[in-house]
């Protein structure tokens, strides 16, 4: 019996658990998810005593104006980028005002982009005291893709939390 994946709903839960023994909240600011990461945490019972809220930032030039994604930076990486993903969870922190912000950046397909192959995603989470940037080589669908996003970006938060 092969196990199917995880559509990130228990790495949630354990997060917005974690949280509330912390006292915290979180914000997200996504790319390739869409907001998937924010729905995640939203679907579960009890997330708004912790949830704050997620900007979708799909394009380039909102990681600058809503998030504080250095324009220069993008300019020369791309989105697609580790610092990227860095300073997009740590503008979702500073823009909603959360305790924690988590972030995705990458290509989930079906083509390449900025020359990154599809499968190639940057997640990060920042919190009070540090921040933390994974880079995942995924494959797969452009859906199983995010799916993967996800649950990854969560699991991160997770293990920082």
């Amino acid at each position: 019996m092969t196990e199917e994946p995880s559509d990130g709903t228990d790495a949630a839960a354990a997060v917005l658990r974690v949280l509330q023994l912390r006292g915290w909240s979180i914000a997200a600011a996504e790319s390739l998810t869409g907001g998937r990461v924010i729905a995640t945490l939203i679907d579960v019972p009890g997330a708004s005593a912790h949830v704050r809220g997620g900007i979708v930032a799909y394009a380039t030039d909102l990681k600058t104006t809503a998030l504080g994604v250095e324009a220069d930076l993008l300019a020369a990486r791309g989105a697609v980028d580790p610092t990227v993903a860095e300073e997009m969870a740590q503008g979702a922190r500073r823009v909603l005002r959360a305790d924690v912000g988590v972030s995705t950046t990458g290509v989930a397909g079906p083509d390449p982009q900025d020359g990154h192959a599809v499968g190639t995603v940057y997640i990060a989470v920042a919190t009070p005291e540090t921040a933390i940037v994974s880079a995942l080589a995924l494959s797969g669908t452009r859906d199983e893709i995010r799916t993967a996003t996800v649950q990854s970006v969560l699991e991160l938060a997770l293990n920082l939390l």
